[in-house]
């Protein structure tokens, strides 16, 4: 994804230690897709990453964030469209519906919109595993959260955290379900391409809906 261009360049050794934990995150991940994740122990991981257990709990505190890893980057992405949004003096829910918009012609992966082997795998893996959707939920909150803060930080809702709050969790769960739905025709056996233009048109009734309200 694009970086935040108001974010500090990360420096050498934070650079390196980035390296590292993405060297550990794909040894593990495909160590999990191969034999299982509970079939496969954090020291079998470490040995094949070629580091010590301790070196690998520093990096990754549990089992789990080894596989999700891959949503690190987008844990507090919604906040940060919406803080790069007002800059440019967009509202928030403009500037985060023209971003699912690129991301989905990009075929982000987080967007569900992508047929690409490696993804289909690696949800399957995410998805089948009860420790690792419980450990996404967590991911969820957390992305609630930042967003929250983000929208109570602007002029939108007079600062008023519960609003704030409850937009972020309408935001992340809209986001979500899209997700849901176009991995979910992805997984029976449409492509990318033949999903494209319905998940576009999902993207603008849901967004058309959080906009003007649900109509019950």
């Amino acid at each position: 994804m694009t970086p935040d261009r108001g974010a500090a360049v990360p420096g050498l050794r934070e650079r390196k230690k980035e390296r590292t934990r993405q060297a550990l995150s794909d040894a593990a991940v495909a160590l999990f897709l191969e034999r299982g994740f509970d079939s496969v122990s954090v020291a079998e991981v470490a040995a094949a990453a070629e580091v010590s257990k301790p070196t690998l709990f520093r990096y990754f505190p549990a089992k789990e964030d080894l596989v999700l890893h891959r949503f690190a980057d987008h844990e507090d992405e919604s906040a940060r469209v919406v803080a790069e949004g007002r800059r440019a003096g967009t509202a928030p829910l403009d500037a985060l519906y023209a971003h699912l918009l690129d991301g989905l012609a990009r075929r982000d992966p987080v967007t569900g919109l992508c047929d690409h082997p490696s993804v289909l795998s690696y949800l399957r893996l995410l998805y089948g595993t009860p420790a690792l959707v419980g450990r996404l939920h967590a991911y969820r909150v957390r992305s609630e959260e930042a967003l929250a803060d983000e929208l109570a930080a602007g002029p939108e809702g007079a600062g008023d955290p519960l609003l704030a709050r409850l937009a972020a969790g309408q935001v992340v769960t809209v986001l979500r379900v899209l997700a849901e739905e176009n991995t979910g025709r992805i997984a029976g056996g449409e492509t990318a391409d033949e999903v494209a233009a319905g998940a576009v048109e999902a993207a603008g009734l849901a967004f058309r809906a959080l906009r003007e309200g649900l109509p019950y």
